[in-house]
């Protein structure tokens, strides 16, 4: 059962966290409106669609990066007061072991842990969908990255698709190329100048068509010159567009569905929606790893006081992040896999969070 002092510590860390969460919140609102108050009054966008459609959506996704740092910032916050103030000494003269002192800590981190987990894998991107589109439409209107020459993907199994020019602005593909294999010989070619889509699900029209049959030594040949057909295949003006963000932007089903299929058509280079799998995992565990870590830094009193310790505090901080962003790099370029990528960080942190928990004073 949680005692006084149980009570008394979740309490602290609890409430200095989301103090943390809302200063520097206001700060990230602050820098971010200035950079784009400029796109916002060109758009004439009113407050209401900057407020509810961009910065609570804005709130949520940086907090979600950064609850991690703000777990750190809070814990050596509060427990370096509690050592100035001689209470983590006090508690510990009164037969109270330094790891039992660690209970509450942990209780915190783990609550704090099990709502970032949540967050991150389905309400984080449920409001980015909204966020990452209303900065795509009125603020970084040539973010759009995705190939629309020499266009090669399979849109099924044994189905290629070859694209020489597509049209984003009318949703039109031109020289088109649908080949169809079969035991790894080519059943089936269609050719058509010009391909219009229709619609869902999945209808085009193609203009000045031409289709190949293998069957052994035989061929049929169907040639459509002039003329147009309806048909469908597993295509999209969707597949044509790619957003640097976009990964933000779906649930954790939703992503696993898309590294499927993206596997599934030959786009073999899906390091980055995996790093954002793993990472959705990894992050709320780091929470709990740098309160273990902030504690037996913030909990020991010394001469320098809540300035060094909170100076120790962002330098672990920094170290984490420059840490975690060297060994996702490292992933996305294929020179480790993208799960150690993303945990790496974690289990050499987690390795110092033992050894200071070991030295920590008794």
């Amino acid at each position: 059962m949680l005692k006084i002092l149980d009570r008394y510590l979740m309490r602290k860390y609890l409430s200095t966290f989301l103090f943390t969460c809302l200063v520097f919140s206001l700060i990230a609102i602050i820098i971010d409106f200035s950079e784009k108050v400029e796109e916002f009054i060109d758009e004439h966008l009113s407050a209401r669609q900057v407020i509810f459609e961009y910065y609570i959506n804005f709130i949520i996704y940086i907090n979600g990066i950064l609850w991690p740092l703000f777990a750190l910032i809070a814990v050596i916050f509060f427990t370096s007061r509690l050592a100035y103030n001689s209470e983590i000494i006090a508690s510990l003269a009164s037969g109270i072991s330094f790891r039992r002192l660690m209970v509450p800590y942990a209780l915190s981190a783990g609550l704090i842990a099990g709502v970032h987990l949540l967050a991150n894998h389905y309400f984080i991107p449920y409001g980015n969908k909204t966020r990452v589109t209303f900065e795509h439409r009125y603020i970084w209107k040539e973010s759009d990255h995705g190939k629309t020459r020499d266009v090669h993907l399979f849109i099924g199994p044994g189905t290629k698709v070859y694209v020489r020019y597509y049209s984003k602005p009318d949703s039109a593909a031109r020289n088109i190329r649908i080949e169809r294999f079969q035991d790894g010989r080519l059943v089936e070619l269609l050719r058509a100048d010009r391909a219009e889509w229709q619609g869902p699900p999945n209808r085009w029209k193609l203009r000045n068509y031409e289709i190949r049959r293998f069957r052994g030594l035989h061929e049929e040949i169907v040639i459509g010159r002039g003329q147009e057909i309806d048909t469908a295949f597993n295509l999209t003006p969707r597949d044509f567009v790619w957003y640097a963000n976009e990964k933000e932007m779906l649930t954790t089903p939703e992503l696993k569905a898309h590294i499927a299929r993206e596997q599934q058509r030959g786009v073999v280079n899906t390091r980055i929606y995996e790093v954002e799998l793993y990472r959705r995992t990894a992050d709320p565990f780091t929470i709990i790893i740098l309160t273990f870590i902030g504690m037996p830094l913030a909990a020991r009193k010394v001469r320098g006081g809540m300035g060094l310790h909170l100076a120790l505090g962002v330098g672990i901080g920094a170290i984490f992040i420059f840490l975690s962003r060297f060994t996702i790099t490292f992933a996305m370029n294929e020179t480790i896999p993208p799960l150690l990528g993303v945990w790496l960080p974690n289990i050499v942190f987690g390795g110092i969070a033992v050894w200071l928990v070991r030295k920590a004073q008794k």
